[in-house]
């Protein structure tokens, strides 16, 4: 099953990391929404900051939304 959202953000690790995968590479592991916002950037999205990606309909949260970041 493939997604719509083109970022989605898996749910936290142990240690409060998700990891990223944008498109079908994944990205790395962010540890809050300053980290996503820089993948983002770094996949053609420059203009992106935090607010973008705590908005933003292209990204789909799994396990929690843009303010879980512990397990």
């Amino acid at each position: 099953m493939t997604s719509a959202a083109p970022v989605i953000v898996y749910p936290p690790s142990e240690d409060g990391g998700r990891r990223v995968r944008i498109g079908d590479r994944f990205v790395g592991l962010a540890y809050g929404t300053t980290d996503i916002a820089a993948f983002a950037q770094e996949a053609g999205l420059q203009d992106w900051d935090d607010l973008d990606v705590v908005r933003s309909s292209l990204i789909e949260w799994r396990g929690g939304g843009p303010d879980v970041w512990a397990s």
